[in-house]
């Protein structure tokens, strides 16, 4: 298991979260291949409860399967061993989680999560 997987489950256990066991395959379908390629360049991280695409810069995006059917976008910043949720949008469906992944991996170009929109 590696840092950065140990590091999403961590935070996930810390915030209290009710996540259940997702199937990264059709997450990813979810999310979209070119939406993939866009935020990791294809570099994907399966995880119990969803995957983390990491970005670059030591930001990283986890998407998670929440109890009720919905999903947790993340944007992750990791320095020195000190990992910090820099953005959260929870409640996520299914046809929307392309767009927040991909909105959350763009931490220069956008506040994460977006006022109205």
């Amino acid at each position: 298991m590696n840092e950065k997987t140990v590091s999403a489950e961590v935070i996930a256990a810390q915030a209290g979260d009710n996540f259940v066991e997702c199937n990264a395959t059709e997450l990813l379908t979810q999310i979209g291949r070119m939406n993939v390629f866009a935020i990791s360049g294809g570099r994907v991280i399966a995880r119990q409860t969803g995957v983390t695409l990491p970005v670059g810069c030591g930001y990283s995006v986890t998407v998670d399967l929440a109890g009720n059917d919905t999903y947790t976008v993340r944007r992750i910043f990791t320095r020195a061993g000190v990992v910090k949720i820099r953005g959260e949008l929870a409640d996520v469906y299914c046809d929307e989680v392309g767009e927040a992944a991909y909105q959350a991996s763009s931490f220069r170009s956008y506040e994460f999560p977006r006022e109205g929109v």
